[in-house]
């Protein structure tokens, strides 16, 4: 997560006292692993919401992103799933079933550590009134440094429709962005831009596709 995760402060007071959070979660740098976080940018680069909308670039934050599930009264989720269905394909779960669906088939470890959240902020009575989980079967994980796959990116406009119309349901408030987003409010760094991201791919003969081989090793030598 970026230091410039949070697009907005927090609006607890006056008319609306509510929070609602916005999280995309995962790793972008194994390609379909990152489409949660690609939705998330991909959201703030085209709409500007309320003051009490709060975007967040969870990464594989884990733990670290409690505070933000217990603030929210709400909390709309994008992540890559393993539903075992057709890559590209969505799925929408919501409110409780979302930490039990998560923990049924962990496809990485930072959904290891999000169920955890999920779960914390139930033992502390600090759990969202309403949680939506919209996943996207991913294609490809094992590819170190790569973008989504067509299918996954594909979906992204699915997905994103989904979840405007969720958060204009919740009262966000989304309307079309009229001024550009200025470093400070990115919810990720500008090197990270999905197009920045995939124009600066070194060819594969400079850039491991499988990882560090100092890590990873494909092969043992006798």
């Amino acid at each position: 997560m970026s230091p410039h995760s949070l697009q907005t402060a927090c609006h607890q007071g006056g008319d609306n006292p509510e929070t609602i959070c916005v999280l995309g979660i995962g790793n972008v740098l194994w390609a379909d692993e990152g489409f949660g976080v690609r939705c998330i940018q991909t959201l703030q680069s085209r709409y500007e919401f309320a003051p009490h909308v709060r975007l967040i670039d969870g990464g594989t934050q884990g733990l670290y992103l409690i505070q933000h599930v217990q603030e929210a009264t709400r909390l709309l989720i994008f992540d890559a799933i393993d539903y075992g269905l057709v890559p590209g394909t969505l799925k929408v779960i919501e409110d409780d079933e979302v930490p039990r669906f998560m923990g049924a088939k962990k496809m990485s470890l930072h959904q290891t550590g999000f169920q955890e959240v999920l779960m914390l902020a139930q033992l502390t009575e600090k759990f969202p009134r309403q949680v939506m989980l919209i996943g996207c079967q991913p294609e490809e994980l094992d590819d170190y440094g790569g973008s989504l796959r067509p299918r996954v990116k594909q979906a992204m406009e699915d997905a994103l429709a989904l979840g405007v119309h969720a958060l204009r349901n919740w009262g966000a408030q989304p309307q079309a962005r009229t001024r550009p987003l200025t470093e400070r409010e990115a919810v990720t760094f500008a090197q990270l831009d999905l197009a920045t991201y995939e124009d600066q791919r070194p060819d594969e003969d400079l850039a491991c596709r499988m990882g560090d081989e100092r890590f990873f090793p494909t092969a043992v030598t006798s």
